[in-house]
């Protein structure tokens, strides 16, 4: 009977563990993004996602493609190599600009997470990118 309720209370806790997502690996959604004291809201009917996994970020946040390497110290992401097509959507062209403005090269960029929700600012705090976990 004590196999019995110790392979059940460990089953519990790994059941309990592959349901949390550590860190920022995954998928992600735009919510807002731009100036800091006043973000806007990602464009409505426009699906966007933006993958963390191992050290390499990739994404679409409305018609454009983007990819790169990122890194992680603490509170803070650094990009470097970011790429992204080049076409040109007159509907989410600001959306894609101020997005890729902040994942620019090189910059530590403050990170926040908090729950679902992950907020990666400018290096000067002016603009945010806000994320939600698909």
């Amino acid at each position: 009977m004590k196999k019995i309720s110790l392979f059940l209370v460990i089953l519990f806790i790994l059941a309990a563990c592959s349901s949390v997502k550590p860190g920022i690996g995954g998928e992600w959604k735009l919510v807002s993004y731009g100036d800091a004291a006043n973000p806007t809201p990602a464009l409505p009917n426009v699906d966007t996602s933006i993958q963390f996994d191992s050290g390499k970020m990739s994404g679409n946040v409305g018609c454009n493609g983007f990819g790169g390497a990122y890194e992680l110290g603490g509170d803070q992401i650094t990009f470097s190599g970011v790429m992204s097509t080049m076409m040109y959507c007159e509907e989410t062209s600001a959306q894609e600009q101020a997005v890729l403005a902040v994942f620019s090269d090189g910059a530590k960029l403050p990170t926040q997470l908090n729950g679902s929700t992950l907020t990666i600012a400018s290096a000067d705090g002016a603009s945010v990118v806000t994320l939600m976990r698909k």
